[in-house]
């Protein structure tokens, strides 16, 4: 009992060492790891603990407070930890590839923990190329159609030196990925030759602060209220709608410019708008003109007031300053065309 109590110590003393990155999960970041790795000598989150278990050959796993450990593990651990395996395993990481955070989805946090140690991709002996790293890219895909719900099978041709994804009429989610980050990475460097690696990354893919359905009206304020599925993208400063959540294209999007400059986002409607619902609304002022949402409940609308006022504190940077107001784009100025999607507006 007193070696078990010892070493349950230890271990809790080696996860909250300074300098050793045992901080935080090894694989998505979660703070306060609860379990770690004896074999490769990590801590990590519950979730990531769940994917190390169907790794048996190269991973075992156990709780630091649940588990007994034995003299020589505690050894091992003290040996190695994340800063130590992160050195090893993630020493050639491409730049493009999408580390997932422990708020990304199962999927892409298998496929980079396989990715790290089962195939060891990224070790620094690794000599075979990454076939994502080329920009280029051939398979098929499920699309969904420009009108119908209905979703087809198509061969799709990625290519970074023609800067397009193509698709044909006549697997890998992941590998999709990440090769479509590579030939956007690729298209940014070549673009921006100039720009630091650090600014390129955030530009990637994009990452949308907030999203969900609302209800939106005419410029008017008239017209009958109709259900749109929003994104609002703060790299862009954009807040777009579509018709659907899978839409290729948006309908229509809202430039969301400072507070300084005009812009402002209110609970409930502007004075001269009746409604007849009983829902929460938010009022987002603009320097030509007001646009009005209805939300689906209180915690929806505080998210998205919350997310427009952060969109709105941020500082605009380069080609984002537009001057003389704002107006609503159509759908005809958002959409490209649909057989080929330029790498420059693909997120």
């Amino acid at each position: 009992m007193m070696d078990r109590d010892r070493n349950k110590t230890l271990l809790l003393e080696l996860q909250r060492a300074a300098g050793t990155g045992n901080g935080c999960c090894a694989d998505c970041g979660e703070p306060d790891p609860e379990w770690a790795s004896y074999k490769l000598g990590i801590f990590i989150c519950l979730n990531c603990s769940g994917i190390h278990r169907n790794l048996p050959q190269i991973s075992r796993v156990k709780s630091l407070r649940l588990d007994f450990w034995e003299n020589d593990l505690i050894e091992f651990m003290k040996k190695h930890g994340n800063l130590c395996a992160k050195a090893k395993y993630e020493a050639k990481v491409p730049p493009y590839y999408y580390i997932p955070q422990s708020c990304d989805c199962l999927v892409l946090k298998e496929q980079w923990i396989r990715a790290k140690y089962e195939r060891e991709e990224f070790v620094a002996t690794r000599v075979c190329q990454d076939p994502c790293s080329a920009g280029s890219r051939e398979g098929f895909l499920w699309k969904r159609g420009r009108e119908g719900r209905q979703f087809q099978k198509r061969r799709f041709l990625l290519s970074a030196r023609e800067g397009l994804m193509k698709y044909y009429t006549k697997e890998e989610i992941v590998d999709w990925f990440n090769a479509i980050r590579a030939a956007r990475y690729h298209y940014l460097r070549t673009t921006f030759p100039t720009v630091p690696e650090l600014e390129l990354i955030p530009r990637i893919t994009r990452k949308y602060v907030k999203e969900g359905y609302m209800e939106k009206t005419g410029p008017k304020q008239k017209e009958a209220f109709k259900v749109r599925w929003f994104c609002l993208d703060s790299q862009e400063r954009n807040l777009m709608y579509f018709k659907n959540p899978l839409d290729a294209f948006a309908q229509g999007q809202v430039f969301i410019g400072k507070r300084d400059e005009g812009y402002e986002v209110r609970a409930g409607l502007p004075q001269a708008v009746r409604v007849k619902k009983r829902k929460p609304a938010i009022t987002v002022v603009t320097p030509v003109r007001e646009f009005v949402f209805i939300c689906e409940n209180d915690r929806e609308q505080r998210e998205w007031i919350d997310a427009l006022a952060g969109v709105m504190a941020q500082p605009l940077t380069g080609h984002r300053h537009r001057k003389g107001g704002n107006r609503e784009m159509s759908t005809r100025e958002c959409r490209c065309s649909e057989a080929s999607v330029p790498l420059q507006n693909l997120a």
